[in-house]
């Protein structure tokens, strides 16, 4: 058995796309998924797998949250092991500044970290700074000048549809609770 992540794009943002994370949890169950842990309100569902097959996966999460809740979800899977990775290598100065907001993007295939990077732009490196690892973008920014960097636009860009971001300490977490 695998052990692999489920990112939900997404849920339970400003009252939209409610999903009890409960519910949630029964619903990987239900579509065959063991171990299964939820982790906050955001739709992070750790879970293993004898199927090896990502996209497979993906798939049957994604139709599973459709039939379960009418909701269509998108959903970024990676193993335990390819979090484990990506946060290995992750730059030096991510997480590292207290004064700094630092997110993990989780790419949604088929898109790649290197296309929504060139989609969303060049970094004003006097702001932000940006890099990734395999599926994962790491991108950090001083809170007293988040708005003006091109990434906290991103919500207004056609890449935003193809990610999903989670806060370092809530990627760090989940590796945790993956067991590595």
């Amino acid at each position: 058995m695998k052990k692999y992540i489920a990112l939900l794009r997404g849920i339970n943002v400003g009252g939209k796309n409610k999903i009890s994370m409960t519910e949630l949890k029964k619903t990987f169950e239900d579509s065959g998924y063991q171990n299964v842990i939820t982790y906050i309100n955001s739709g992070n569902v750790i879970f293993s797998s004898q199927n090896e097959d990502k996209a497979e996966i993906k798939q049957i999460c994604q139709s599973a949250i459709t039939d379960k809740f009418s909701l269509n979800i998108a959903v970024s899977i990676l193993s335990a092991e390819e979090l484990s990775a990506a946060l290995r290598n992750a730059p030096e100065w991510w997480d590292n500044d207290e004064q700094s907001k630092h997110n993990a993007i989780f790419i949604i295939p088929p898109a790649t970290a290197a296309e929504i990077i060139d989609e969303v732009g060049t970094t004003k490196t006097e702001n932000e700074q940006v890099s990734y690892y395999g599926q994962v973008i790491f991108w950090s920014a001083p809170i007293k000048t988040f708005s003006k960097t091109r990434w906290a636009k991103i919500v207004g860009n056609s890449a935003y549809n193809s990610v999903t971001i989670r806060n370092a300490n809530t990627a760090k977490k989940l590796l945790q609770l993956s067991g590595m």
